[in-house]
């Protein structure tokens, strides 16, 4: 087996084999989705100006191009929509997003141009889209997007925040043409330190992917609202008190794991004009969809804290080693 990590931790804790991205396009909706529950195109910093967008590759309303008479556009896309951070920071919730510096694609003109631009953590991008929210600006929330080697830090230390979330660089991110085996290794190390840290009795990591390839998958996205679902992608869950060998077969998306955060540190506040008092357009609560699985189903609370089993971060292709069988 090529994988022998991902095989492992599958075959170890949870696999969740129906889990979609939330939007039928390609990464950088994904991600917004991840952070907010939306895709939108804002026309001015107002979040009453934000219409749904899919925001396709070969128009990507995020970034806007200067006009033919020389004007310039705006350096950034401003997404004036409410994101999860205001929720946290309202409730005085911790949370960082680490970032992997390196390169990141940089699709401004079409799927298929896609040159490597920098990445890092005060670089907004397609992996990186907090600093263009007008939440976090206005927050002061901007420090709490940092470097990866702070979450190394972090767990070692005991202080990770209660809400994380990791993005690579596109050496480690498995789109074409890095290698699956880079990604794994360096998700290999981010598992190690958590498992290695003084909080793995109350961790639990979430791993997926933005998007997928391939040519074929029998499963066919469910329709949940005008932005999706998208295509099937492959999703773990790794904690002391995941289930073993647990096939997930509820349906998911990137959205269970907002509405996870929601529920578990916002008293099940949601990301709602309605409730939020941050008026936008978005056409639904993604996270009330009915057919939205429930994460929690992936848990035993009632076993005893597993102990950390670290993994090789460059193991041998074969058989999959099992520690936990």
């Amino acid at each position: 087996r090529e994988i022998p990590n991902y095989w492992t931790w599958a075959h170890d804790f949870v696999l969740q084999d129906n889990l979609f991205e939330p939007n039928s396009s390609w990464s950088l909706p994904q991600h917004l989705f991840m952070v907010s529950e939306w895709s939108a195109r804002c026309p001015t910093p107002a979040a009453m100006s934000c219409v749904n967008a899919v925001q396709a590759p070969a128009q990507p309303l995020d970034f806007q191009a200067g006009s033919a008479n020389g004007t310039r556009a705006r350096a950034a896309p401003d997404y004036a929509w409410t994101d999860l951070t205001y929720l946290l920071h309202k409730y005085g919730v911790s949370w960082r997003y680490y970032v992997q510096s390196g390169t990141e694609p940089d699709c401004r003109n079409d799927a298929e141009d896609c040159p490597p631009a920098h990445q890092d953590a005060k670089t907004p991008g397609i992996w990186n889209p907090l600093p263009n929210f007008e939440t976090v600006r206005q927050d002061n929330q901007l420090a709490n997007i940092t470097d990866v080697t702070r979450y190394y830090k972090d767990a070692r230390a005991g202080t990770l925040p209660a809400v994380s979330w990791i993005t690579p660089s596109g050496q480690n991110s498995e789109h074409p043409p890095s290698l699956v085996s880079d990604g794994q290794a360096w998700v290999t190390s981010l598992v190690n330190a958590a498992m290695r840290g003084p909080e793995w009795k109350s961790t639990a990591v979430f791993l997926s992917w933005d998007d997928w390839g391939g040519f074929y998958d029998h499963v066919v996205p469910p329709t949940v609202d005008e932005n999706g679902y998208g295509l099937r992608v492959p999703a773990l869950v790794i904690s002391p008190f995941a289930k073993t060998g647990y096939i997930d077969h509820q349906l998911l998306s990137h959205d269970a794991y907002v509405k996870l955060i929601e529920d578990l540190f916002l008293g099940g506040h949601r990301i709602d004009p309605r409730t939020d008092g941050r008026p936008d357009q978005r056409p639904t609560v993604r996270e009330n969809a009915s057919q939205l699985g429930n994460l929690l189903a992936d848990f035993d609370f009632n076993q005893p804290a597993r102990p950390p089993v670290e993994l090789p971060a460059h193991p041998s292709p074969g058989p999959a080693s099992t520690p936990g069988s």
